[in-house]
């Protein structure tokens, strides 16, 4: 049911936490990894359709569910799941901190990711803040047919999963230059997040950049709870 709160939806991989981990790296060698013995493919083959498919549909699993019938479930499996995340992550106090500051009685915090659920879920909890967000939108992978950012459709699921009335309703922070020119069109308001050593995008995908997501409180100081200055003024 629609209500009306704003919602702020944050993307998870490279934007709940730092490139420098390099989950992406990881991800990217085992689905290189998928192909090569899935599709009986060379090593260089393998990266070249994953790529392909990567640009061309926003996840390379789509590419493989549309043109190889691929099992999404079996491949999640071997993929995201198999990420040892565990090495990796560990509990942000700081990021909570942030999500914690949000005035929850004028926003809603939602994850909107283009992993299965089960990677959304292993982050968040790895991170501590599995108990900050009011929901998730995830790329289904037990749909009978895959969406993901940048499609219309799961932008529109987004919105309607998360119970709002209208896209300016919607606060969004994705580290994909192209989810967020998406998003942006949309009209919803759009917060690109780059590493700390990125150069800025030439054009830029939004009005809003970021290289850390504290940042936000000064953007969108009217979604944040008022901060006791302890001085006793």
């Amino acid at each position: 049911m629609a209500d009306r709160k704003a919602v702020f939806f944050f993307d998870i991989d490279n934007c709940l936490y730092s490139r420098s981990t390099r989950i992406q790296d990881m991800m990217a060698e085992l689905i290189d990894k998928y192909f090569e013995h899935n599709l009986k493919l060379s090593a260089s083959d393998a990266n070249l359709l994953h790529s392909k498919y990567y640009k061309e549909y926003g996840l390379a699993i789509e590419g493989l569910v549309r043109h190889h019938k691929v099992d999404p479930l079996e491949y999640n499996e071997k993929v995201d799941d198999a990420l040892p995340l565990e090495d990796v992550l560990s509990p942000d106090p700081k990021l909570r901190e942030l999500l914690q500051d949000f005035d929850r009685s004028k926003v809603k915090l939602w994850l909107f990711t283009n992993a299965y659920v089960n990677h959304a879920r292993r982050v968040t909890k790895l991170l501590g803040i599995d108990d900050q967000f009011d929901g998730v939108t995830y790329c289904d992978y037990a749909a009978p047919r895959l969406m993901c950012k940048p499609a219309k459709e799961q932008f529109e699921k987004a919105e309607r999963e998360a119970g709002v009335e209208s896209s300016d309703q919607c606060y969004f922070v994705d580290d994909s230059h192209l989810n967020c020119r998406h998003a942006f069109a949309r009209g919803w308001k759009t917060v690109h997040r780059i590493e700390p050593e990125d150069s800025d995008p030439d054009p830029k995908a939004c009005d809003f950049l970021v290289r850390d997501l504290n940042e936000l409180r000064a953007l969108f100081p009217q979604l944040f709870r008022i901060q006791d200055s302890g001085n006793g003024e």
